[in-house]
């Protein structure tokens, strides 16, 4: 098992973008695939496996639940759900060159990124993949929408806030990388003027 691992994390793999055309619709094992989520489809690995992938071209990586089978075309190796995917890469490549770590269930690995994540700031206004409820310090986190929002607001551990008021359109990334552990709370905005807190739990721990 850890010649296996070790092969897949130092072998290059295709990975896909997970067609859109599936949101919603049931998954090998029973869920509803939410594109927004963080998973993944693979042809063999268990259900509710954890996947580090890595892309080889940028050296950014995702953690991935494995909740479908597939892909099913020759030389593919794993479907991206589109939060996954857009994570490490820019959308319109479709494929890209990767890595994989498996990690393992995720009902006995203890991360230090939640996969619960707070995406909506209003209804039509989604964070992709969105804040997490906790995460790991010097790690960082990447979101985008396919809508204009703002990132009024930053309040750090120590009490010190960040005006930041910076505006992202359609596609635009905004990185955040914390320096300190602790509470963190972002003040995420709309063009309408609609303002939601976001809190985020910044630990020192190994990242998963």
């Amino acid at each position: 098992m850890r010649d296996l691992d070790f092969k897949l994390a130092s072998e290059e793999h295709e990975v896909s973008l997970y067609s859109e055309k599936f949101h919603g619709k049931g998954t090998a094992f029973g869920e509803t695939f939410d594109m927004h989520a963080l998973t993944a489809a693979h042809r063999s690995f268990p259900h509710n496996t954890l996947v580090r992938v890595r892309n080889v071209s940028n050296d950014k990586s995702v953690v991935v639940r494995i909740n479908d089978r597939g892909p099913f075309v020759q030389g593919r190796n794993m479907d991206l759900s589109l939060a996954s995917f857009t994570s490490i890469a820019e959308r319109s490549l479709g494929k890209i060159q990767v890595t994989f770590e498996r990690l393992g269930d995720v009902n006995l690995v203890k991360a230090c990124r939640d996969i619960r994540l707070q995406r909506r700031i209003v209804r039509d206004v989604l964070l992709s993949p969105g804040i997490p409820h906790s995460f790991a310090l010097g790690s960082t986190l990447d979101l985008t929408s396919d809508q204009s929002f703002v990132v009024r607001d930053i309040e750090y551990p120590d009490g010190v806030r960040l005006g930041t008021q910076t505006w992202l359109t359609d596609g635009e990334i905004f990185s955040f990388t914390p320096a300190i552990i602790g509470s963190y709370r972002f003040f995420m905005g709309t063009k309408t003027g609609r303002v939601r807190e976001m809190r985020m739990e910044v630990t020192e721990c190994q990242s998963v």
